[in-house]
């Protein structure tokens, strides 16, 4: 269908709002208003517009998709109910909020391959257009960006200038800092103004801006707490935020290897959440090497191989060592695994490439 004038008007102003000068920014609800209710019929033509021009801090570019987060939560995210929960009540109650008293921080604690950078990306793309590759969404990673304890009063000098001039051009930024168990004591303590309850600093306010820390640290507080209910009986899902997280801030606060040592930021409670992410079981590690799979399988058009599940699982389950309950490294090595047992050198016709027609019933009921 053909955009009326009047739509095109509307599009160009959500698109380029710095054209028309000094007025109020435009919500697709009030577009809505606008024209009548129409817009939403034109909303694939509306994204392509978009496409054309270069992204904006402005609705048409980061605009919360609070379904689409939970969607994906449930179906993509493997054995975190907690962390499920959690991200998603502290998110939409966040970005619902027009008037936050300050940033939303978040600590994502857990061993590797437990999923905390995957959730860093799930909320991206359900916030920002772009996602992960969107301008206003920042990583900064220990070993990269701050490798030097030599240097650690540069770091926060440059620290403090990359956020404050991110947040001034866009104050819905989101900053993600990876390897916190590697960040250097007290660096991390350098931001702490821009995560208090100030209504500005320097002229500029943080309040509409998310803060994300990932760290291993605390990983083994909460592979106890998960043996526990196990050795118990009790089912993972019963674990609670109250049975983990009181254990998990004291032990990264005393830990001088978990990047939050004495930090300011857990002295004065401005972290929010510390979340955990608990260790994969079996049934987690078969859910994310069949959704692997199954990406794979419809790629080459094949089909899945029970075989193949059974060989990866019997590599990835290995801790403790006495019960081998949980896998620990999560579901990471999960792509060089099937890579290694799906390649025709390492097991024949693991991956199932169509050669198997006599089976091809017995394939589709595995699945």
């Amino acid at each position: 269908m053909r955009l009326k004038r009047g739509h095109v008007l509307l599009l160009w102003v959500l698109v380029c709002p710095d054209v028309m000068g000094p007025i109020e920014p435009i919500t697709i609800a009030s577009a809505e208003a606008t024209t009548g209710g129409s817009l939403t019929r034109f909303l694939p033509s509306y994204k392509k517009i978009v496409s054309f021009f270069p992204e904006y801090c402005y609705p048409a570019w980061i605009s919360f998709n609070k379904n689409g987060l939970k969607t994906d939560l449930e179906n993509k995210l493997f054995g975190q109910h907690l962390a499920s929960r959690i991200i998603l009540k502290a998110v939409s109650g966040f970005m619902s909020n027009d008037n936050p008293k300050k940033p939303l921080v978040l600590s994502l604690h857990g061993s590797t391959g437990t999923g905390k950078n995957f959730v860093s990306q799930l909320i991206a793309e359900n916030i920002y257009t772009e996602g992960m590759n969107s301008k206003f969404v920042h990583v900064f990673i220990a070993t990269l960006h701050f490798p030097h304890s030599s240097l650690i009063s540069t770091y926060k000098s440059q620290l403090q200038q990359w956020i404050k001039s991110s947040v001034s051009n866009c104050e819905r930024s989101m900053f993600i800092f990876d390897e916190m168990e590697k960040m250097h004591p007290g660096l991390i303590d350098s931001i702490k103004p821009f995560l208090d309850y100030y209504d500005k600093v320097d002229g500029v306010s943080y309040r509409k801006s998310i803060f994300i820390f990932l760290s291993n640290a605390g990983g083994s507080i909460i592979v106890e707490t998960a043996l526990d209910f196990w050795r118990a009986g009790r089912a993972r899902e019963e674990i609670d935020l109250r049975d983990i997280e009181k254990a998990l801030s004291v032990s990264i606060f005393n830990n001088v290897n978990s990047g939050f040592f004495h930090t300011s930021l857990i002295k004065n409670n401005l972290v929010d959440f510390f979340v955990p992410f608990l260790p994969l079981e079996y049934s987690h590690v078969v859910q994310c090497i069949t959704a692997k799979m199954k990406t794979r399988a419809n790629k080459r058009k094949g089909l899945l191989d029970m075989d193949v599940i059974d060989q990866i699982t019997t590599d990835v389950l290995d801790f403790p060592k006495t019960e081998q309950v949980f896998s620990s490294k999560g579901c990471k090595t999960i792509d060089s695994k099937l890579e290694y047992y799906t390649s025709n050198e390492s097991c024949g016709q693991c991956l199932i490439t169509g050669s198997k027609d006599s089976d091809s019933q017995e394939a589709k009921d595995r699945e």
